[in-house]
């Protein structure tokens, strides 16, 4: 018998009384869920990982899909370099396996001083590096750190989880709500509006999500304002620290050049906090070495945490990158091919959003400047499909041009922009290029289909 007929035959009362049923089960099945702690109780959890793992999903059960959602490289196009791969064998092989030391193997934090002296001119000691399981460890180190619950935190959306890092340490997010005719980018005129009092700065340049980057002039007055405003500040109280994550430095494309706040303002030494590593720069996202570069008191209190978190690099992926950071001609090489493979898919798809933008289709796009990103605008809400089915929200544009054009891209809703935005990031580090003409052919069959 079919669920409708049963329906048909149950009289009100037992209709009432399954009702309630189904409410008192619902009921127990809430309370009797834990208490556990605040942040427990109102963390989210990464919205990218989450949708990531729904498009894997779908493209497992056989689905085509253009995945550019994660941030992360697909090793069959995009292989760390082979010589650093034969490093890493050659150090298991060596038995490299036991603990590493807190801060970092001392070989390690040697190449590292000398890689970004080498590189980009800096001068840190090996004692003003702390090394890490990637970047993620020593970015929630430096807010566990620096951050005291109610301290004010200042960062743009979007951005990548600062919110939620921000939340995890109970700081007053002090949000710059960060536009394209900025790059995406605060301003010296916003971080001025919460600069008062406040304890972290947030930068990130290149960025994700958004694949832009902080001009010198922004980034020399922001760091103008961080140095008159700790001058200002009494012996006793409790500085204002710039966190800097130049994890994609090395990846700019074109006349773009990368800026830091210690070679535009030497002062700026003793309030910055670097992050960086090799997840981005070698395609080596699981390798997972990352280092953070700061003043020696600063550093030696992510130790202390780092210590009892236990989020170490691995020793044999230690030991194997203190050897690749110093062969300079390999990295240059390597660099090379590897920018010239990720440019090209930038560019290609951006002019290809141009290209619709130019036919009249509500879509835009910021031409590529670095990281693996490009800015993406897809602006359809308020459109209605084939079937006459309105596109309300951006979360019906997100989920329209999935299941229509197949595109899979993060909205910057994710990255704490607000939910009415109509900007996505495109990550390219799984793409195929020869994919790429397909993708924006069936783009455009989609958007053809609204009105």
């Amino acid at each position: 018998m079919g669920f409708l007929p049963q329906i048909a035959q149950i009289t009100t009362d037992e209709f009432c009384e399954n009702l309630f049923n189904l409410w008192l089960t619902t009921y127990f099945c809430f309370m009797s869920q834990p208490k556990l702690s605040h942040l427990a109780g109102t963390l989210v959890g990464s919205e990218i990982v989450k949708l990531g793992n729904a498009i894997s999903e779908r493209i497992r059960n056989g689905e085509k899909i253009y995945n550019f959602t994660i941030g992360d490289f697909d090793p069959q196009i995009f292989p760390i370099p082979a010589d650093l791969e034969a490093l890493i064998i050659a150090s298991y092989q060596q038995r490299n396996t036991s603990y590493p030391a807190a801060e970092g193997v001392l070989d390690l934090r040697v190449a590292v001083s000398r890689f970004i002296k080498e590189w980009e001119e800096l001068d840190y000691a090996p004692n003003e590096i702390q090394i890490a399981s990637g970047g993620r460890p020593l970015i929630y180190t430096v807010f566990k750190a620096i951050v005291d619950k109610g301290d004010k935190v200042i960062y743009g959306v979007p951005s990548w989880n600062n919110n939620h890092y921000a939340h995890m340490t109970g700081g007053e997010h002090c949000v710059v709500e960060c536009t394209v005719e900025n790059d995406f980018m605060p301003t010296v005129e916003d971080v001025q509006k919460h600069i008062k009092g406040a304890t972290l700065i947030c930068l990130c340049t290149p960025q994700n999500p958004t694949g832009t980057t902080l001009s010198k002039k922004s980034l020399g007055e922001i760091c103008d304002l961080i140095i008159e405003e700790n001058k200002q500040r009494g012996e006793d109280e409790k500085k204002l620290y710039l966190m800097f994550d130049q994890m994609y430095w090395t990846l700019t494309y074109g006349t773009t050049v990368h800026y830091n706040p210690v070679t535009e303002r030497p002062a700026m030494k003793d309030y910055t906090i670097f992050i960086d590593g090799i997840s981005k720069v070698f395609a080596a996202t699981g390798v997972r070495v990352g280092w953070a570069m700061g003043p020696e008191s600063i550093i030696g209190k992510m130790k202390a945490i780092l210590s009892h978190l236990g989020a170490w690099a691995p020793m044999a992926e230690q030991k194997a990158v203190a050897k690749y950071l110093l062969q300079k001609d390999s990295i240059g090489r390597y660099l090379i091919s590897f920018k010239s493979e990720i440019e090209a898919r930038l560019r290609t798809i951006h002019a290809g959003f141009i290209a619709l933008k130019e036919k009249g289709y509500p879509v835009d796009s910021v031409s590529p400047q670095a990281a693996i990103y490009l800015t993406v605008k897809i602006d359809l809400a308020g459109k209605t499909t084939a079937d006459g089915t309105l596109l309300s929200t951006q979360a019906d544009v997100t989920s329209y041009i999935l299941g229509e054009a197949k595109l899979a891209i993060v909205p910057f809703s994710a990255f704490g922009a607000g939910p009415k935005s109509p900007w996505y990031r495109l990550s390219v580090g799984t793409c195929i290029k020869e994919e790429i003409p397909e993708m924006l052919g069936k783009l455009e069959t989609a958007l053809g289909k609204l009105h």
